[in-house]
């Protein structure tokens, strides 16, 4: 039998993507392009990240998604309603757990989410029923009557996320959804995400700094850098891209390094100097000759390890400082 979770928002999911960005383009007064034609589909049911540094256009790009930005040209669809033509229908089937608290502290949990389905119309036969299984499902079903002033901030994230759902969206924007959050927290909360995604098949597309979230969380990940988009695929396969492998060496003359490797073959996105310290990727040349190559030309390590490469490797190949030079 199913639950009340579990009877909504599968309605549907193979009908086409759930979200498509076509050429999202936002102009800010003063020629400042903080998106440059972003493009992507996501999927109905799939789990997708935006990942970037600070001003990369991963906010903007979602905020003309969700109806908050109107962009400069483009188009945006949710469900195949198109975001600025029908920013209502659009905002019915959404809802966005934003990066700042919005819950009323003063108010209690219950009275947080009884207000928030009066205000957008959701009839009490089908909220209640709801909100009682989500706030079960996310384990603060015995803290509703209590002030949300007295919620740890773990508890206050749980709230804003049960509120975004009561509506039965198709669509759940979350906007750094764990961020200040301690590292249990911010685990439990990983669990609590992957539970209602499980039991609600609703689309979810996040913004966040923590790499390790977006690889635990997404089944696609898209980097933005300077408004464009970089790189889109799994998680997986942008591990791949790195090689099976790294080199990190602390150096003195890191830079020397990368001029060396460089005119030995290797790519110059395999090589990243930041400070110090030069990560090679493994993919055309062996932890060996890159010792042999150090020893050659009397370049001193302090220190050398392989290790696996991580999403931080994928993250700083695709946003950071890539060459020798930009680093002497």
């Amino acid at each position: 039998m199913r639950t009340v979770l579990e009877g909504r928002t599968r309605a549907g999911l193979n009908a086409g993507p759930a979200v498509r960005a076509e050429e999202l383009v936002k102009t800010y007064p003063g020629e400042v392009q903080a998106v440059r034609g972003v493009s992507f589909e996501v999927a109905a049911g799939e789990a997708f990240g935006l990942l970037g540094p600070n001003g990369a256009g991963k906010t903007t790009t979602i905020g003309m998604l969700n109806t908050a930005v109107v962009p400069t040209s483009g188009r945006a669809l949710l469900a195949g309603r198109d975001v600025a033509r029908d920013p209502n229908g659009a905002r019915a089937i959404s809802s966005v757990v934003f990066q700042d608290a919005v819950v009323d502290h003063p108010l209690t949990g219950r009275q947080n989410l009884e207000l928030h389905m009066r205000l957008w119309g959701v009839r009490p036969g089908d909220g209640l029923p709801r909100m009682a299984e989500l706030t079960k499902t996310v384990g603060i079903d015995d803290i509703l009557d209590r002030p949300v002033a007295t919620y740890s901030g773990g508890q206050r994230r749980r709230t804003e996320i049960v509120r975004a759902l009561l509506s039965a969206p198709r669509v759940l924007f979350l906007d750094e959804p764990t961020v200040g959050l301690d590292t249990r927290i911010r685990y439990d909360l990983f669990d609590v995400i992957a539970t209602l995604r499980e039991r609600t098949g609703v689309t979810i597309i996040m913004t966040t700094h923590y790499l390790d979230e977006a690889e635990r969380l997404c089944d696609r990940l898209a980097v933005i850098d300077s408004g464009q988009m970089v790189a889109c695929d799994t998680p997986a396969r942008l591990l791949a891209s790195i090689g099976p492998a790294v080199l990190e060496l602390r150096l003195d003359e890191p830079g020397k390094l990368a001029g060396l490797l460089h005119d030995h073959g290797v790519a110059t996105d395999d090589i990243l100097v930041i400070g110090e310290t030069a990560t090679v990727s493994l993919r055309d040349i062996t932890a060996l000759q890159v010792t042999r190559l150090l020893e050659d030309h009397s370049i001193h390590a302090r220190s050398a390890t392989t290790r696996p490469p991580t999403l931080d490797d994928v993250y700083l190949r695709l946003t950071g400082d890539r060459i020798a030079g930009k680093n002497d």
